[in-house]
């Protein structure tokens, strides 16, 4: 994983397991020490925008786009002269939900598209200085307006878990716990900040 600038740190999780929270929770802390961030996200939400399934319908094509998109938004943060960029939901995020959704259905996609598709969310990998992988607790109340399939849900956590896994990727783990978020702001911080006191 890469220290050059700018730092990226990326997140991964299944829905409503606190990604958002914990990437504004850092953004606020970095820029209260003068650090510039850009923060992305809405991937799925966007996508969707433009009439591409999402959840347990997500496609080789809306999953591509997720990627790419992310990948663009990360180059325009850079380029708008950000420090730290914030990935709300790193690549390999979206073929874990591609995966999950195949499950789901009971399908499996081509093995070539497959192998795209994870070959591109893969090579953004070693831009990461950081990854953080939240732990889904089914127990946690989800928010009124989301009526999410719990099903879909469990088997996205699964897939973000086993991604991280197979490729040995360096991560933290963050569960529902609030010592666990602490202990992952601490640590983008102290990564942040370190490599600020170093330029």
């Amino acid at each position: 994983m890469t220290t050059n600038p700018p730092i990226r740190i990326g997140v991964l999780g299944t829905h409503s397991t606190g990604k958002t929270m914990l990437l504004k929770r850092i953004e606020m802390e970095l820029r209260g020490h003068g650090v510039t961030v850009a923060r992305t996200g809405r991937l799925a939400k966007r996508a969707a925008g433009i009439g591409l399934p999402k959840m347990h319908n997500h496609t080789i094509a809306s999953t591509e786009w997720i990627i790419a998109q992310g990948i663009a938004d990360e180059i325009v943060g850079a380029a708008q002269g950000a420090e730290v960029i914030l990935a709300d939901r790193a690549p390999l995020d979206a073929i874990a939900y591609f995966n999950a959704a195949t499950e789901y259905r009971g399908q499996r996609a081509h093995r070539l598209d497959r192998d795209r598709i994870r070959m591109l969310a893969l090579t953004q990998v070693p831009k990461y200085s950081l990854l953080l992988a939240t732990v889904l607790d089914p127990s946690a109340p989800v928010h009124e307006g989301h009526d999410y399939d719990a099903r879909y849900r469990a088997l996205v956590d699964r897939h973000v878990h086993a991604l991280l896994d197979e490729e040995q990727l360096p991560h933290l783990r963050v569960t529902n716990d609030a010592d666990s978020h602490r202990s992952a702001i601490e640590r983008a911080l102290e990564l942040c900040l370190k490599a600020e006191a170093a330029v």
